[in-house]
């Protein structure tokens, strides 16, 4: 054992050649094992814990080995530690003065994470000295108001005020809790003196929702400013350390990175690791050894660092910032940490965690040990650093002073994406018009049936464009065709239109083939809707990766950014929706009432019961209608606005439609109206190729409009024994039964085209209109699905308006019984 010893003791003193691959040599070639070893515990046993070797590009790789091994390389002046400190108190000193005010209300304070706030700082100046000028970040709620006053520098009496209860909304919007609320911020940077802007997008508690919507409000920037290569606008996520490994939606956010349509050219990925979730220990929430370790499926390096070393922190945050201005790829930085107080300040940890607690509450601050370290080192003396921290409490009170005399809170001061200029000027009660000159139908329907020259295309596309040419002749559209003289009209007029979703390019009944493909030539594509005019918007249509929760939520962010867009998402069956009904609830359902923000997002739900089992038939439409916001029991003030009043007040639109014309119309008031609401729509199988379900022209030209309800046929009104309401493509069926039975002059079959909001107006009439019949809706879903439960107190409405108290009979459309 001592001949062993010894000889071990020697082996460390022999002078070994350093390969290529290794960067802590400097300029020196060959070192002694004692100080390779030394030299590689220096960089990598001590704050700093670096994953890459799993990332298979070499040249990456190395880049990474050089930022970390190279002697010397982490490097900090007295006027940079100067500025960390100053950050460091006001993180700190942020919480411990809320702390005081309100000391029993839930904050979600940084307490134990605060070196968050420089971290961020630093990632936004080193970014913003390399050509980033706007930053979009998404974040859960802990440390969310430290975020806004000292990342985004929103005035604190802004903050203070949410924490006054006897303050209301001066404006419109529900709000949601102060530390969900998001914002938009346009400042200079001081340390790059560059003119930035900062968006907070607001969130939910729903973990990790955010980070989607993000990507895509981020990726819409990036397209509207020609940003290409993600040079200019860059997106932030910050997350839990058991959320990031626990919420499917972070695999599904990853996975959209490198995809052409969804990159956004690499986002920053902060994990505040408090090594803990709500109440549950590693050892319960995840199996990997790292909560990181999802971000490895897409070759994402990740810098795990001790948030106790502030230097090592900021060092970290200046490669992740250099990673991405590099490569353009996600990077994420571990800050591992530990949370101070529970899960919020009110909460009792020592129920769950006694041991981890005890540690934590003999744990100074990370601003103690910093300020320590500096003073010791000479590099601010005690009176400095008092300075420091008496120059923010200053302010901190001036703040509070501040915002004790507000007398409201502006619901606008915290909206995360402001559209400048949308609403001036516009009429909110102008009705739109959507039809076009017969010229552009013919032009559009020409080129989008023409084969394209020199492009060899598959036999059965020449067959499916001979058919669209031959209804162009005709003066006629099938739904294929409906869409593509919404959208092309919409581009000839300078809207960019975007369609994105499971096999959208070719369509899931193989209806749509917006994406021709050359049949010999890899790669090698066109799409006709881009090759309309010389002077069109843009056309985007792209499949995306088999995601609804997480393209959804791209889609969703995509169109809060700029209203003069539509976006659509379109599922590859309605039920998929159901795997996205986070977003639905929490973004696009409610974001006008919680968030304060307008969105035009379209969503395209195929939907009917043609076959394929009980699942791929229905899209839930009752989900949709449950939350609608118009109230069953209240007849509106009948007048000039009554449709316009309607569609202003409501928070989305749901159609079941059963035209092309009708599609078309829709499509198009999205961009006519002088606001945005989501429009959801239940869109058919069957009809795509069913011949009565097609559309003329003159449906679609100037004069033509959209029908919230197409009204019965029949003539002899005072014959008609029975009103059937109905919406969607059963009217087809119904209309086949009635015809099969000799009853057309009996039974008079209304289609409802828009559920929501409801047209009590147009039922009135046609109740009006058949005043022996006996009222009855029809559906193909079962009595506690579809739209049965939602419609009939809006019938009985409409009936107690009329003075006529009448019995409203329920028809599953399988029996055949009318």
């Amino acid at each position: 054992m001592v001949w062993g010893s010894w000889r071990c003791e020697q082996d460390l003193d022999r002078v070994f050649r350093l390969p290529n691959t290794t960067y802590i040599g400097g300029n020196e070639t060959v070192l002694p094992l004692r100080e390779i070893i030394k030299r590689l515990q220096h960089v990598y046993c001590r704050s700093i814990g670096v994953e890459f070797m799993f990332i298979n590009n070499l040249q990456q790789a190395d880049w990474i080995r050089r930022k970390f091994e190279t002697p010397g390389i982490m490097q900090f002046g007295s006027e940079e530690r100067r500025m960390l400190m100053a950050r460091l108190i006001r993180s700190t000193r942020f919480e411990e003065f809320l702390a005081r005010k309100w000391s029993s209300e839930k904050r979600f304070g940084l307490e134990g994470c605060e070196v968050l706030i420089p971290a961020m700082k630093t990632i936004i100046d080193s970014s913003s000295a390399a050509g980033v000028d706007s930053f979009i970040i998404g974040m859960p709620h802990r440390g969310r108001l430290n975020v806004l006053a000292n990342v985004c520098r929103k005035p604190l009496e802004k903050i203070i005020c949410q924490f006054d209860s006897k303050l209301e909304a001066a404006d419109e919007g529900s709000g949601d809790v102060k530390y969900h609320l998001g914002m938009s911020h346009e400042r200079v940077n001081r340390v790059t003196n560059k003119y930035i802007k900062i968006a907070v997008v607001a969130n939910p508690s729903h973990l990790e929702a955010v980070d989607t919507v993000v990507q895509g409000k981020a990726r819409a920037e990036m397209f509207y400013r020609g940003d290409t290569d993600g040079k200019k606008v860059m997106p932030m996520l910050i997350h839990g350390d058991a959320a990031f490994s626990g919420q499917g939606i972070v695999y599904e956010c990853l996975h959209l990175s490198d995809l052409p349509a969804f990159t956004t050219h690499g986002t920053v990925h902060i994990v505040v690791n408090n090594q803990i979730g709500f109440t549950t220990d590693p050892r319960s929430s995840r199996s990997s050894p790292y909560c990181t370790d999802v971000a490895r499926v897409v070759n994402a390096p990740i810098f795990h660092v001790n948030a106790d070393d502030p230097e090592a922190v900021i060092y970290v945050c200046k490669v992740a910032s250099e990673w991405r201005e590099t490569f353009g790829k996600d990077v994420v930085i571990d800050l591992v940490c530990y949370r101070r107080f529970g899960h919020n300040e009110i909460d009792e940890p020592m129920f769950t965690q006694p041991l981890m607690y005890k540690k934590i509450a003999k744990q100074p601050t990370v601003l103690a040990k910093y300020a320590e370290y500096l003073i010791n080192n000479g590099v601010v003396t005690q009176q400095e650093y008092e300075e420091e921290i008496s120059k923010y409490d200053k302010i901190c009170e001036e703040s509070y002073s501040l915002a004790k005399k507000e007398t409201a809170v502006s619901n606008i001061d915290w909206l995360d994406s402001p559209w400048s200029g949308f609403f001036e000027g516009r009429n909110p009660m102008e009705m739109p018009t959507t039809g076009v000159h017969e010229e552009t139908l013919q032009h559009i329907g020409k080129v989008f049936s023409t084969p394209p020259e020199d492009f060899v295309i598959h036999g059965g596309l020449k067959r499916v464009l001979k058919g669209r040419a031959n209804m162009v002749a005709e003066r006629q559209a099938d739904w294929a065709l409906g869409e593509a003289f919404a959208f092309g009209s919409l581009l000839k007029e300078g809207i960019h239109v975007r369609l994105s979703g499971q096999d959208v390019e070719r369509g899931t009944f193989s209806h749509r083939h917006h994406v021709l493909h050359h049949q010999n030539i890899d790669k090698k594509t066109t799409i006709p809707l881009n090759n309309l005019y010389p002077d069109q918007a843009p056309y985007t249509v792209c499949n995306s990766s088999l995601s609804e929760y997480g393209v959804l939520g791209f889609e969703v962010g995509f169109s809060i950014t700029n209203p003069n867009a539509l976006v659509i998402w379109e599922a590859q069956f309605g039920d998929f929706a159901n795997t996205a009904q986070c977003i639905i609830d929490q973004f696009i359902s409610s974001g006008q009432a919680k968030w304060v923000r307008q969105s035009g997002l379209v969503m395209l739900l195929p939907h009917g019961f043609e076959g394929m089992g009980p699942e791929h038939s229905s899209a839930r439409l009752e989900r949709f209608l449950q939350m609608s916001n118009d109230d069953p029991d209240y007849f509106p003030v009948e007048g000039p606005n009554f449709e316009m009043q309607q569609l202003h007040d409501t928070n989305w639109f749901v159609c079941n439609l059963t035209t092309p014309a009708n599609f078309f119309h829709a499509m198009r008031r999205q961009m006519a109206l002088s606001f945005r609401k989501p429009l959801i729509v239940m869109t058919p199988k069957s009809l795509l190729r069913l011949p009565e379900a097609r559309s003329s022209f003159d449906d679609m030209i100037e004069g033509s409009t959209f029908q919230r309800l197409i009204p019965s046929t029949c003539e002899e009104a005072q014959n008609v024994k029975k009103i059937v309401f109905c919406s969607g493509k059963v009217y087809y069926e119904l209309v086949k039964e009635r015809s099969q039975k000799h009853l057309k002059g009996e039974i008079a079959i209304t289609r409802i085209e828009q559920l929501t909001p409801f047209p009590f107006d147009l039922v009135k009439q046609e109740i009006q209109r058949f005043p022996n019949a006996r009222l009855c809706w029809a559906q193909e879903e079962h009595k506690n699905a579809g739209a049965w439960s939602y419609v009939e107190p809006r019938l009985r409405t409409v009936c107690r308006k009329l003075s006529k108290p009448k019995k409203i009979e329920y028809v599953n459309i399988e029996r055949r019984k009318f």
